[in-house]
């Protein structure tokens, strides 16, 4: 909870103070997993820490709204970073996971990364409050 909620919520506030007081209006983007619409064995403490942090991206999405800030979170699957590929090479323990992939892949992270950039350009102007998969079709299962 501490790293995946409280942690960016007060960064998240800490940032839009400052933009707010510029009053330019900006974008941010919180980072957050498909875990928090699907429910894993083992991970309840995650799931609920994504589950909140969707909510308050919406939340803020609603406050800062005014002040001309947008506010959207990506939503990744199994990202294979260094620990995605630590925990996830194993074709055994990841096949069931895979299969739940329409895309069969993992995400890269240039796929999150691009995203992100999507979501803090002006491309995406009239986003906000967007809960984004990075999933390839994850979700739809």
């Amino acid at each position: 909870m501490s790293v995946n909620l409280k942690a960016p919520v007060f960064l998240s506030q800490y940032v839009a103070r400052g933009m707010v007081e510029r009053g330019d209006g900006g974008a941010i983007v919180n980072v957050s997993s498909v875990a928090s619409s699907v429910a894993l064995t083992d991970h309840l403490a995650y799931c609920t820490s994504k589950a909140g942090m969707d909510m308050a991206t919406k939340v803020m999405a609603l406050e800062l709204g005014p002040h001309k800030i947008r506010v959207n979170a990506v939503n990744p699957t199994v990202v294979m970073t260094d620990m995605g590929k630590m925990a996830w090479s194993d074709p055994v323990k990841s096949s069931n996971a895979m299969t739940q992939i329409p895309l069969g892949r993992f995400a890269e992270e240039a796929d999150v990364v691009n995203a992100i950039v999507f979501l803090l350009s002006d491309q995406s102007s009239m986003l906000s409050g967007v809960t984004l998969p990075v999933d390839g079709g994850r979700l739809v299962h």
